[in-house]
């Protein structure tokens, strides 16, 4: 069975674990629509990079 030879500090934990904090989404702004929407995803109006891509539905 595997028994830790030196204890390890809170110091060298969160050294460690400092990476792990997360981070929310990054967001971007459609310059037609001024929505704001996830990067490198179309917005709900169907706008990318200030083009349509993705016509209406009616």
């Amino acid at each position: 069975m595997a028994v830790q030879q030196n204890r390890r500090t809170p110091s060298t934990r969160g050294k460690r674990r400092a990476h792990d904090a997360l981070n929310g989404p990054a967001l971007s702004i459609e310059p037609e629509t001024g929505e704001t929407h996830r990067r490198h995803h179309i917005s709900t109006d169907g706008f990318y990079r200030g083009r349509q891509v993705l016509s209406d539905k009616k």
